[in-house]
């Protein structure tokens, strides 16, 4: 038996060795994790130039209830992220800071192994707030959008598991200067969290 054989076996036995993480109608699930929050690339355009958001990664928390087996609606939860905004030919515009907390709906399926992909989707609210630029009174409306998302568990004890999940949001918000649109913040950004999540 090769090296590389014996690893892949020890792995496979470890991995069938570890509960599967099965959640069952009336289950709670806690999550608290990190996540990196990355607006997309092209993020409209501000005051006639191209606008570009920063990214940035803050403690995020999930808090999910099953109504029915494998089925669960979660909320999610952050720290307020914080965005530099950049506009061409003007250069630095100023920050702002966000909370998207986000209402799902979503389906885990449920295997014989460690591993416990799920897919879900929701609404998502995010608030803007302590809007900074030296060009002016700053404001960014708050916005309504769909939410996606998809991810895995792997169970490291019959409660616990780690989760990797990436989300897409649906944010674009109205911005203002001085009492003055100049334009729509195009900010659609996607989350990728780690968290360890809990059952109860």
């Amino acid at each position: 038996m090769t090296r590389t054989t014996a690893l892949l076996a020890s792995a496979l036995i470890a991995v069938a060795g570890v509960p599967a993480f099965a959640q069952s109608q009336g289950d709670w699930t806690v999550g608290v994790g990190v996540g990196y929050l990355s607006p997309k690339d092209d993020n409209g355009t501000l005051a006639g130039g191209k606008a570009s958001i920063d990214s940035d990664t803050r403690p995020i928390f999930t808090a999910e209830y099953f109504i029915r087996d494998n089925l669960g609606i979660e909320l999610l939860a952050a720290t307020p992220f914080k965005h530099d905004i950049n506009i061409a030919g003007i250069g630095d515009a100023g920050t702002v800071k966000h909370l998207p907390p986000t209402l799902s709906l979503n389906y885990h399926f449920q295997t014989d192994s460690a591993f416990t992909p799920y897919i879900g989707a929701g609404l998502n609210y995010t608030t803007f707030f302590d809007e900074q630029s030296d060009l002016g009174k700053l404001s960014v409306d708050d916005s309504w959008g769909i939410a996606l998302q998809a991810g895995v568990d792997y169970a490291v004890s019959e409660r616990g598991a780690v989760r990797l999940n990436l989300r897409w949001f649906d944010i674009d918000s109205d911005v203002t200067l001085e009492g003055n649109n100049i334009g729509k913040a195009e900010i659609d950004p996607w989350l990728v969290g780690l968290t360890y999540v809990h059952r109860f």
